[in-house]
């Protein structure tokens, strides 16, 4: 299998071929499949996101972060962006990633 370098942002939610295209957060190393599973998480978020959107003219629809389903999907899909990143990415950004308090709780929990 042939190993591509790619540029994620997370900020901007997408993946780039080349550096100079934009600003990126992670440079990962990953097959063609690989980098698909990266798109179609952003291309998710971004559904969620709108959603979200569209949820928050409604005042009838919106709740508390902490009891709405529709976050939660976000933030499992933030997460397995994060988990794949760390999955591909170099050292110093594994180290990162495993600083974030997710990653840290679920460490304990494992304990």
């Amino acid at each position: 299998m042939t190993l591509y370098k790619v540029y994620i942002s997370v900020k901007s939610q997408q993946v780039y071929a080349y550096p100079e295209e934009s600003q990126w957060e992670y440079e990962v190393t990953a097959t063609r499949n690989e980098i698909k599973v990266f798109e179609k998480l952003f291309y998710q978020l971004k559904s969620v996101q709108s959603r979200n959107f569209l949820r928050a003219h409604e005042p009838q629809l919106v709740k508390p972060y902490h009891v709405d389903g529709e976050n939660d999907q976000y933030d499992r899909r933030l997460k397995k962006v994060y988990a794949w990143i760390h999955e591909f990415s170099s050292d110093d950004s594994k180290r990162f990633i495993e600083q974030l308090p997710y990653f840290q709780r679920r460490k304990e929990i494992q304990l």
